[in-house]
Parts: C-alpha cells; structure tokens; sequence
C-alpha cells in the first residue's frame, strides 16, 4: 500500500488505513473526480478508521469492485466518461457487488434524478456540500453493517451467525426507513417555492408521525412576513395534527429564549428537565382546555442551517404519555433540518431570482419608453428647428432674384446659402442617431463625381480648420471619377473624417486629403498629425460615442458619432472605413475605400437642376402657419411667374381652395385646427382640387411621415428646409405636363 500525507489530495488507487491493520478495518470505495472532494470526504471519514480507498473514475471503480468487497461505495454522481448512475448499474451487474451499499453525492438533484438513484438500488441521496456528522453517521452503519457481514462469516457458531445476521438485518432497515422517510422529506419540501408552504410541508412532516409538537420559526432577515408555525398531535396516538399560527409575542419566554439561544450559537439546544416542567400549552400559543394534557418529556431546538447561512429553526418535542417507541430519532430530525434550510435557499434564491428579473424588466421598460421619448424629442426638435431655416431659405431665394448684380451682395448670400445648408446638415445630424439604432438611414443614389465630393467636403471643413491655422493639403484624382451613390452622405462621410483630424490636431499643423484608384476601387485618405491612438481604443474608435482623449475645456466639441456615422454611410455605399494610428502622439490615418463606376465628365454631379422655366402659370395655394414660411414662398413663386395666395389654418385652406381653385397646393403637416393629411383628403374630394399637385412642405420627414402623405393624397413630400429651385421645378414640371397632355387631343 502506498503512504500518502493527510495533507496531499488522494489520487487514484490511494488506499489510507489510519492505524492498526488494514486486513481488520472496513473498506471503504470513494469515487469522485475531484481531488479536493477526495480531500475532504477523507477528512470526513479518517476519523471512523477504516481503510479508505480513493478512485477518480468509474472504470477505475469498476477495477476495485472486481478485486475486493466494499462496506459502502460513495459515488460521485457527475464524472466524465463514465457516470455514477453507469458505473452504479455495471457494479449492481457483478454478483458479489449486487448489494453493496451505495451513497450518491452530487452538488444538485432533482426528483428525476433522485428516483433513478434509487432505482439503481442506492440506500441515500447526499447533497455536496455535505454534513460531516451525517455523511460519518451513514457511512458508520454500513461500516457496521460490514463488520457484523464479516464477523458472522468468521463465526462458526450458527446461532451467533444467525443474531449477527438479524442484527444486520435490522439496522439495514432501519437505515432503508431513515433513507426512505428522508427521500420523500426532499421531495415534499421541494415541490413548492413558496416559504409558507415549506414551513407547512416541514411541520406535516414531523407531526404526528416523528414527534407530538413541532414549531417552525424563520430567520426575520431571510424569510420576512413570514408565520411561526405550531403543529401539535390533537390526541396522544392520534393521527390528525393541529396546525396553528403565531407571532413572536404569543410564545412563552422558555421557547423563546431556547430559540433564539440555538439561532444565535448555530446548534442544536436542549431543554433541561428544569425547562421542561415549565411546558406548557400556552408556552406554544395553543388554547387553554389542551393545557392539562400538555406536558413534555423531551424537547430540543434544531437550527435551519444551509452551510453557515441560518433560515429559521425547528422545534421539536414529545409529550409525556407517548408511546416509548415513540422516542424522537434527533439524528434523522437533524439531517431533516438539514434538508429542509435547502429548500428554504432555493426558495430565498428563487424570490430573489424573481425580484431581479421583475427589477430588470421594469428598468428595461424605463429604458425603452426613455428611449422612445429620446427620438420623439429628436424627432419633434427636428421639426421646430426646420420650421425657422424654411423661410430664411425661400427669403434668401427672394434675395437673389431681386437683389442687383452686386458681387458683395453675391459673396454675401452665398455665404449664407453655405451656412444655411450647414446648419441643416447638423439639424440631420441630430435625427441620424435615432436612425443609426433603428436602421433607417436611407440613401439618394445617382452618379457622383468623387472630386466634387472632395470640394464640397473641404469647402465645408476649411472654415474650422482656418480657425485652427492648420494646412489642408488635398490631393484630389487624377481623372473625375465616378460613384452610384448619395452625394450629401458621401460628401458627409469625407466632412466627418477631416473634422475629426482637425479637432483631434494641434494649432498650425497639416492635414492631408488624398485620393486614388486601386484594383478594388476609390481610395480616399486622411492623415493627420494630432494625438493619435493607443492600442485600447483602436478597436473602439467606430463605436458609437466613443471619442478620444479630451481636456476639460471639451475645445473639440461634438457627439462622438461622426466616425460612426461615417462607417455605417461608406458600408451602405458598399464600402470600408480603415484607422491606424502608430500610437498615442503619432497621428493617425483613416481610409476609405468605395466601389467605383469608371472616369465622369460632369463636373457638377452634384449640382441642383435648374428650374424649368415657366410655360404655364400656375395658380397656387401656400398654406402654413408660420406667416413667415408661407409669405416667403408666396413672394418667390409670385416673382417666378405664378399666382399665389396663402392661408395660415386647415379651415383657411379648405375655404381658400373653394374660392381661389388652384392649381397647385403647397400644404405645411402640423397645421392648427385641421392638419395637413386631413386637408389633403377633404381637398381630394373636392370637384376643383380633385386633380391639383399636392406638394408636402413640412418639418417631419422621416419615413413613415412620407408613407403618411402619400396615403393621404400627395404627389410629392419634401422636407424642410427645401431649396425653392426644386420646389418651383418639380410645379413647372407638372404644369408642363399636363399642358401636353391636354394639347394631345388638339393635335390629332
């Protein structure tokens, strides 16, 4: 046999006798896979020195069982390769093992598993961690039971043998008894996860059954609310047991200070004779006419303990004039204690599973209606502060129709055409985070020339730049090169990368704009000299919100959504945004690649269509109320060519198109007293506006506001602010039209 220290962890094979020949001690099968649970079971079972042999699977079990006989096999439920419950089925297959006792030890069962093992034949079910006092108790009747095994075998005194035998015979069933009553204890006190009911289930258990009087009592910080319970046998010898319940204050003061002295020691306390004289029916709260037959002659308060957590105690007692096989069995009581603060943690733990999982839902439901509000604001937001860009737009229009040939005048109101369009790409700005977390970003595709692309993002970020002194160097393509792809949004993604490496660079230092064709496409790069990136927020930097280094005074500015932004725009356009930076202090370079459709002549991609001169005038109805929105584009159509009259409510526009029969309406949305779609319907019924363009000129363009419109009768949606060139092409468009379509008939 090979020496081991009491300090080293068993290992496969390992047999330990404590003292003493090991011929003479029981042995003792350990199956676990763990070393540090072999550890402690023989830490557990040195003490009932026996010979102890340690396995680490089941085959290797298997091998010992083959070569000798065990008092009891511990087996160790979950193991690879081979389980407990197989390796529990070939050793009940090998004729001198068929009846060695087996324990199962696992850290959870349920009443499946349970009923397996003990239909594979095991004597108990042993929850890890395990109660030293009870697995040594178990283990010690089957050691008992193999010695007297092997002691009458020695003996050939048949009747000797014969006492031997029922001696054994006798402790195997009580042992059967214990395992049974205790299997279907677990099964009872697992069916509920309600702590009312287990404490009910706990007291049913032991009265009138077990003992003559039970008092259940939980832990106030671990089971709050809920009752002490007191369960008494109505008659000695009866059957039928009375269950009340009690608060605190209606016990008598020897019960309570017994409670309290176990809870607070975690130990089982016993009542002196002294204590027990003083019993009585009200020291439990019970009524007066029991109190002459209630009198004690043992009692012990038993913690609820599930490892060191305390759940409550248990009181139990027998009253003189039991029967004297009705003696309390404190070792089955205890290992029942044990049980039962099991399942009062799963309940604890379910109760708090469920406050958490009730917490976390009600904190999602926050989150999503804060959310949801997030975008109406954004949403709402948009459209009031689109509302004022509208007439600031038409007016400026105005302004340059009428305003003379003056080149400060034009340097003038192209600046602030410049700036009015800026101003409402950061009004878009706003609304593309809502539409980055929702997926409705929607492109415009046609064909773009990638250097106007260029020209309009740097004319768009020079102004920032200068106010840094820093040098732009742009290097555009050799050749126009072209894109099918949204030119606001392309011209966006290049605005934001060079926004970025100027806010991210020091004063006076050069950012650099180059772009190329490769095998794979358009290559556009932007390199800077600014603080760079370390290795950590590399793989972040297209996070939303996420931004670099920054000081106290924020002099950088902004959201942290624009490389975002830039990334989900290049990958809509089929294409890829790169970082790379050398590291923090060293710049950094972003590349964008973009699928390319060959060489453009145009130089103006991008550039707006002239409006379609007037062939036709038009009479035309502007409603809205903002007097400033509806004036201004009055005033343009008017200097246009058309005849145009305006309207400020829903009613207004319903009795203007009655007297005036336009044309054309030009209708606002958020309209007081009647809004826009309910005006557009009611203007569809009418015999004089059946057949007039319906233009939508209003602050909500999102998606679902064009489907709105449409349903409601539009011809086209347009959002502010809109540029009035294209409002008056798409009135000069139609008018046209349907002056041809009406010239047919002539014709032929």
């Amino acid at each position: 046999m090979r020496s081991v220290s009491l300090t080293d962890p068993p290992v496969s094979g390992t047999t330990l006798a404590v003292s003493g020949d090991s011929a003479e001690k029981a042995p003792i099968l350990i199956v676990d896979d763990l070393p540090e649970k072999l550890l402690v079971l023989r830490t557990i079972l040195e003490d009932l020195n026996q010979h102890l042999v340690f396995v680490r699977s089941g085959r290797e079990a298997l091998r010992e069982v083959l070569q000798r006989e065990f008092a009891v096999i511990l087996l160790d439920v979950n193991m690879p390769d081979l389980d407990g419950f197989e390796a529990a089925t070939m050793i009940r297959r090998y004729k001198p093992s068929a009846h060695t006792p087996i324990i199962f030890i696992t850290a959870f069962a349920d009443d499946l598993q349970t009923a397996r093992g003990y239909a594979l034949g095991a004597v108990d079910y042993i929850l890890s961690p395990v109660v030293p006092q009870v697995l040594r108790s178990k283990v010690q009747v089957f050691v008992n039971l193999f010695a007297m095994q092997r002691q009458l075998r020695r003996q050939a005194d048949a009747h000797a043998a014969f006492v031997a035998a029922e001696a054994a015979r006798r402790a195997a069933e009580e042992n059967d008894r214990r395992s049974a009553f205790l299997s279907h204890a677990s099964g009872v006190l697992n069916r509920s996860l309600r702590v009312a009911v287990g404490i009910h289930d706990l007291a049913g258990l032991i009265v009138p059954q077990i003992a003559s009087l039970a008092l259940v009592m939980g832990a106030d910080d671990e089971t709050p609310g809920a009752p002490i319970l007191v369960a008494t046998r109505i008659d000695s010898g009866g059957n039928t047991a009375l269950f009340v319940e009690l608060s605190p204050a209606d016990l008598g003061e020897p019960v309570r200070t017994a409670l309290r002295t176990a809870m607070r020691h975690k130990q089982r306390c016993d009542f002196t004779a002294a204590q027990l004289a003083r019993l009585d029916a009200s020291s439990f709260g019970l009524k007066e006419d029991t109190r002459a037959v209630m009198r004690f002659r043992a009692a012990a308060v038993v913690p609820l303990l599930n490892g060191d957590h305390l759940l409550g105690a248990l009181l139990v007692a027998s009253r003189i004039g039991d029967t004297p096989d009705a003696a309390i069995d404190w070792r089955v009581l205890e290992d029942l204690a044990a049980r039962a603060a099991a399942a009062f943690e799963n309940v604890r733990l379910y109760e708090s599973l469920q406050t958490e999982i009730a917490e976390r839902r009600a904190a999602e439901a926050a989150l999503q209606e804060s959310n949801r509000r997030k975008d109406e604001f954004l949403a709402m937001l948009s459209h009031e502060l689109r509302n004022p860009l509208a007439p600031i737009q038409t007016s400026l229009e105005v302004i340059r129709l009428i305003a003379p040939a003056d080149p400060k005048i034009i340097w003038a109101s192209d600046v602030m055409v410049r700036q009015l369009r800026q101003v409402t790409r950061l009004i878009e700005e706003l609304l593309d985070v809502a539409r980055i977390n929702q997926g409705k970003i929607v492109l415009k595709p046609a064909n773009v020339d990638l250097n106007a692309v260029l020209r309009q993002s740097v004319e768009a970020a020079k102004p920032f730049m200068d106010a840094r002194d820093q040098l732009l160097r742009v290097t555009p393509f050799a050749d126009s090169v072209g894109v099918y792809g949204d030119f606001a949004r392309l011209a966006q993604i290049v605005s934001n990368l060079l926004n970025n490496a100027s806010k991210y660079s020091e004063k006076g230092t050069l950012i650099e704009l180059t772009a190329s064709l490769d095998e794979q496409g358009a290559v556009i790069c932007v390199r800077d000299q600014g603080i760079g990136m370390d290795a950590e927020l590399l793989p972040r930097i297209f996070e939303l919100f996420t931004q670099g280094r920054r000081g106290l005074d924020r002099s950088q500015g902004g959201l942290g959504v624009g490389l975002t932004l830039a990334r989900r725009l290049a990958e809509l356009h089929g294409g890829t945004i790169e970082a790379t930076s050398e590291g923090a202090g060293r710049g950094s370079t972003f590349t964008l690649r973009l699928p390319c459709i060959g060489l453009v002549s145009s130089e103006g991609a991008a550039a707006l269509p002239a409006p379609s001169p007037v062939t036709t005038v038009c009479r035309i109805l502007v409603v809205d109320d903002n007097q400033d929105a509806a004036q201004s584009v009055t005033t343009f159509l008017e200097l246009e060519g058309h005849v145009a009259r305006s309207a400020a409510d829903g009613i207004a526009a319903l009795e203007a198109a009655a007297a005036f029969t336009p044309d054309v309406v030009v209708l606002d949305i958020g309209l007081p007293l009647l809004n826009g779609y309910e005006v557009a319907r009611r203007l569809r019924q009418l015999p004089a506006t059946r057949g007039a363009l319906l233009l939508a000129l209003t602050g909500y363009g999102q998606q679902e506001d064009r489907a709105f419109a449409e349903s409601a009768g539009f011809d086209r949606h347009f959002t502010k602010p809109t540029d009035p060139a294209t409002l008056l092409s798409c009135i000069n468009a139609w008018a046209l039209a349907r002056k041809q379509k009406m010239e047919e008939p002539a014709n032929t």
